[in-house]
């Protein structure tokens, strides 16, 4: 590529390489289920394994969030399954109503993130979690609606789902019964380092990038660093006296 900068050649869209797809089926029907197992091992202890709507939860709306993530989980299950057996008709029409389940996510998590700060539920510093909870489903959201907005481009669509669904990672990590991990004091500490073992996925993705193509696609560096520039402000800003002012006022404003 003679006369083209070597930056601009490293994020040559994907779809300039048909053969390059030749793989994507297995690798994001892969990174789907990878997903699932990640979700099931955080949360089996305190709700798939303690009986799910009969889990004791803090509030109906937690369960209302629950089952919605659950199902978008088993909706990207469904959704790479279908693109893999080659169903691209069913996919898409059953796209639309994943679509709709990827708007009400925000909006229930959101509602149950606010309801368990409002509650005053115990734990370190619950104030800096909410920014980054709330921070987290509002990134999916934003991702999800480029990732339509770029549904008749197969290759960006599919990268920018997969960035979005690693948002929701974070809070299944950090309940991982590992030491490092687990929720405790250093609560910030935690999160942390449940965002970064999140990026595996995205790591993951951009190693995928340059097998297949030896480039990686525009979608997977713009998607991956708003993700991480977005999560690593909410985690430090989370911390400061103003946030904790804003955070405070919002708490007292749906106080029960």
């Amino acid at each position: 590529m003679v006369g083209i900068p070597i930056a601009q050649q490293l994020i040559t869209p994907l779809e300039r390489s048909p053969q390059g797809r030749r793989f994507d089926h297995v690798f994001f029907s892969g990174m789907a289920w990878l997903m699932l197992a990640t979700v099931f091992v955080g949360f089996a202890p305190s709700y798939y394994i303690a009986g799910m709507l009969h889990a004791p939860l803090p509030s109906p709306v937690v369960h209302v969030h629950a089952i919605v993530f659950s199902l978008w989980i088993l909706v990207l299950i469904a959704q790479t399954g279908l693109a893999t057996a080659g169903q691209v008709r069913i996919h898409r029409r059953f796209g639309i109503a994943g679509f709709i389940l990827a708007l009400l996510l925000p909006v229930v998590g959101l509602w149950a993130a606010t309801e368990l700060l409002a509650r005053r539920m115990p734990g370190p510093d619950p104030l800096g979690v909410y920014l980054v909870a709330t921070t987290n489903v509002v990134a999916f959201a934003v991702l999800i609606l480029f990732a339509f907005r770029e549904r008749f481009d197969s290759a960006a669509h599919k990268r920018l789902v997969m960035i979005a669904s690693t948002a929701l990672m974070t809070a299944a990590i950090a309940r991982w019964r590992f030491d490092w991990s687990h929720l405790g004091r250093e609560i910030h500490m935690s999160i942390q380092r449940a965002e970064c073992f999140s990026y595996i996925f995205i790591l993951l993705l951009v190693t995928y990038d340059f097998w297949a193509t030896r480039r990686i696609h525009r979608a997977t560096i713009q998607g991956s660093a708003f993700l991480v520039i977005v999560q690593q402000f909410a985690l430090h800003f989370g911390q400061t006296a103003a946030w904790h002012s804003v955070a405070g006022w919002v708490q007292s404003l749906f106080r029960p």
